[in-house]
């Protein structure tokens, strides 16, 4: 199997890097700068320098063929204004899946977060509000297309503790936290159950062994 990630130096991405070259398969991850290249490589990722901001379509279905799987986990980060969560959680989000599509891939799988899909409250930081809104606009374009086998994975409260390997993962499930680790965890798990696509599915740390979460959403 071979899955292209975008946002490949990211700390998600990085993770998940590791753990599918782990277990045999290739990996490739889009990243926007050459000096990204050591740490993907360090993961047993092939790395491949894209920036989703610049790109075309056709460029970035380039680097897709041939691959069996798309994970979106890109995103602007910390210290980005309201206008790079625009082109970046969501114009790129929206980029890439057309690109997967032209491409011929059919598995996409989303890094997204929880509580998108609401206005966020009054009061809230403006950059923060236009990252909820950008998310939330990617997941309702890519949730409407036909041509993809998406699932849409929405993390709680990220964080670098070690991984736990328990997970609470449904949709519309109340806010919390869950490690970086569990996430990478859980993403492989759905890559290889195809059969969740079409699902939209909150994750926060829990008492369910990740492997159990993931096959129950059939039963």
């Amino acid at each position: 199997m071979r899955t292209v990630i975008a946002g490949g130096h990211g700390k998600i991405a990085r993770r998940l890097e590791k753990l599918l070259s782990g277990r045999g398969e290739r990996v490739a991850g889009l990243i926007r700068r050459q000096e990204q290249a050591g740490a993907l490589l360090a993961a047993g990722a092939e790395p491949v320098v894209c920036d989703l901001e610049e790109a075309s379509v056709e460029e970035v279905a380039r680097h897709l063929a041939g691959a069996d799987a798309a994970v979106f986990a890109a995103g602007a980060g910390p210290g980005s204004g309201a206008a790079r969560k625009d082109t970046v959680d969501r114009a790129a989000a929206t980029l890439f899946a057309d690109a997967a599509q032209r491409a011929g891939v059919r598995r996409f799988v989303v890094v997204s977060a929880m509580g998108v899909d609401d206005e966020p409250p009054a009061g809230t930081d403006p950059v923060f509000a236009a990252y909820l809104r950008a998310k939330g606009a990617a997941d309702a374009d890519i949730r409407a297309r036909t041509g993809l086998f998406w699932t849409i994975l929405r993390p709680g409260r990220l964080t670098d503790d070690p991984g736990t390997g328990r997970v609470r993962l449904a949709p519309g499930l109340d806010y919390g936290r869950v490690t970086r680790d569990d996430v990478a965890e859980v993403l492989a798990a759905l890559l290889e159950r195809p059969t969740t696509a079409g699902m939209t599915l909150d994750l926060v740390n829990g008492e369910t062994p990740i492997a159990r979460a993931v096959a129950e959403l059939h039963d």
